[in-house]
């Protein structure tokens, strides 16, 4: 039976950017997927970290980096990166740039399942 998603659950991260759960683990329970929309100010980064999870990652405004250990890649909007569960990854925005983007994981984003690096 389909399931409205009224609103999505703000999850707190470091460094300012904003996630906005619409399905997974905070918002609706599913240990599946999780489906968010993130907003990362211009400048901004977060540590590296080695997930549990695929993140399929759509940008729809600016641009971020995806820095693995093959190489930095950088994203524009309407294109798409994918990054696998085990692959230690950093992600970040230019300096004069932020970026709106979906992000689809599965299974579904965890804070703990993220690994991140200590800061």
């Amino acid at each position: 039976m389909a399931e409205l998603v009224e609103k999505a659950t703000r999850v707190p991260v470091p460094g300012g950017k904003v996630i906005d759960e619409y399905i997974g683990r905070v918002n609706t329970g599913d240990e599946a997927v999780s489906i968010a929309h993130m907003v990362a100010p211009a400048g901004w980064t977060e540590p590296f970290q080695t997930p549990e999870f695929d993140e399929y990652t759509l940008v729809l405004r600016g641009r971020i980096t995806v820095e693995t250990p093959g190489g930095v890649l950088t994203v524009g909007a309407g294109q798409a990166v994918v990054t696998r569960a085990g692959e230690r990854i950093r992600y970040a925005t230019a300096p004069d740039e932020g970026a709106e983007y979906i992000a689809v994981c599965r299974p579904a984003f965890g804070p703990e399942l993220a690994r991140r690096d200590p800061e």
